[in-house]
């Protein structure tokens, strides 16, 4: 393990829903929320003991009005099928709250000096008649036996809204191939504070199990971590396939002065070691609204 590396503390400060990437060549690459929601950054580092003072670049800002020019949140970086896509979600200035998933895409081999362009919001299957129609965000990709899967969260409900994760097969790295198939929703006390919410899905494997955390309730103290399982190779895409745990793998431990610990995404050190990348306050109480309150920092 690399020793400069500290553990369960502030490790890239505000930056929240904290995405890394190692691609083949050893760069680990990151990109996270910004406090201000207006543009989609990036950086990169040979270790990750170097990303913490790696140059941010700004490969993406915020349209001046229509969608995506409010609440840019949660980009994730993924080399899909040979190019470099960035998943993201963003609302409209006239409609704050009208969040969906958009996709960009590098049109070179170098994310950070490459142009990136909007390939629009992520394109549902022929037959999909719901997926992406209401709050939809946290879009994350991945691969099993030759299959793409697209993972995210959307609400549902008439009255009160309800956060599920669902999970569909993918076409190409925008545009799905099947219907939305539910894998979550927030069934137990944990997941039910302040609001019912699963979100932020992200993937690890180990052997043949492949391992799929989510985040749960409000963005406070309550946030934590649950998990879903399921074998490589069985069909991703029935319910059944998964199981769920009946508690949280990471919640608040107040004697670690981390607080509400969510919106994980997976990586390695340069030994190879499974690290987990998610993102923490460290005060119990919040000031103002939680939403806007920029101190939630990227932890490992």
């Amino acid at each position: 393990m690399d020793k400069t590396l500290k553990y369960n503390e502030p490790w890239i400060l505000q930056r929240a829903d904290p995405y890394v990437y190692r691609h083949t060549d050893g760069w680990y690459y990151f990109t996270a929320s910004v406090p201000a929601y207006d543009k989609i950054v990036l950086r990169r580092a040979k270790s990750l003991s170097e990303l913490p003072d790696a140059e941010e670049i700004t490969i993406w800002n915020k349209h001046e009005s229509g969608p995506m020019s409010e609440h840019i949140w949660a980009p994730e970086i993924h080399y899909v099928m040979g190019k470099w896509y960035i998943y993201y979600a963003g609302g409209e200035k006239d409609d704050v709250w009208k969040i969906r998933p958009y996709v960009l895409e590098c049109q070179g081999q170098d994310p950070i000096g490459g142009a990136w362009v909007e390939k629009g919001k992520m394109q549902r299957a022929l037959e999909d008649e719901f997926s992406f129609e209401a709050f939809s965000l946290d879009g994350t990709v991945f691969e099993d036996k030759g299959r793409l899967y697209y993972v995210w969260a959307e609400k549902v409900g008439v009255g009160k809204q309800i956060s599920n994760l669902y999970i569909a097969e993918l076409e190409n790295p925008y545009t799905l191939k099947t219907v939305q198939v539910l894998l979550t929703t927030p069934d137990y006390d944990w997941e039910r504070v302040g609001f019912w919410v699963n979100e932020g899905p992200g993937i690890i494997r180990r052997g043949d199990n492949i391992y799929l955390t989510f985040s749960a309730s409000e963005t406070g103290a309550d946030y934590c971590i649950g998990m879903l399982s399921a074998k490589s190779g069985t069909d991703l895409l029935d319910p059944l396939s998964w199981k769920k745990d009946r508690y949280p793998v990471l919640r608040t431990d107040v004697s670690k002065g981390v607080y509400g610990p969510g919106h994980n995404s997976f990586t390695v050190d340069e030994d190879g070691n499974d690290i987990m990348v998610y993102h923490a306050r460290l005060e119990a109480k919040i000031e103002g609204n939680p939403l806007y309150n920029p101190n939630r920092h990227a932890h490992l």
